[in-house]
């Protein structure tokens, strides 16, 4: 799995060294994002990649990522990532999940993208249960 890790850390490379071009050239032309949490946020292609960065850098200029956990099947990296940084307005920047990569050579084909924002609220589990079942 040798080199699922250094595509990884090439991704990791390229996104804290803010290399547009560098990052972008990790993605296949025909790459596939699902976000199954959010399907209306799906998109294909490598362009898309591109815009999505663009924003990211403009607006988090400080944006640092960490690969907190990870694991690799073939051609498959599980990825658990924190993205932290300040917003252009001044606030905080926090992110964290997972990705499932497909990667195929030097590039990733497709991905499954849970990562969200940190929810910094104070609702305990069982709140958040009853939010989510009850309707509270």
């Amino acid at each position: 799995m040798e080199g699922l890790e250094s595509w990884v850390s090439r991704l990791v490379d390229a996104t804290n060294g803010h290399d547009l071009d560098a990052l972008v050239a990790c993605f296949d032309e025909g790459y596939v994002n699902e976000c199954p949490v959010h399907p209306a946020r799906n998109f294909t292609g490598r362009e898309q990649v591109r815009r999505n960065w663009e924003q990211i850098f403009k607006h988090v200029p400080d944006i640092h990522a960490t690969v907190l956990h990870e694991a690799y099947g073939p051609g498959t990296a599980w990825t658990e990532w924190e993205m932290r940084g300040t917003r252009a307005d001044g606030g905080e920047h926090l992110m964290r999940g997972v990705v499932i990569f497909q990667v195929a050579g030097e590039q990733a084909t497709s991905c499954r993208f849970y990562v969200e924002p940190v929810d910094a609220g104070t609702m305990t589990v069982g709140e958040a249960v009853a939010a989510l079942v009850v309707g509270q």
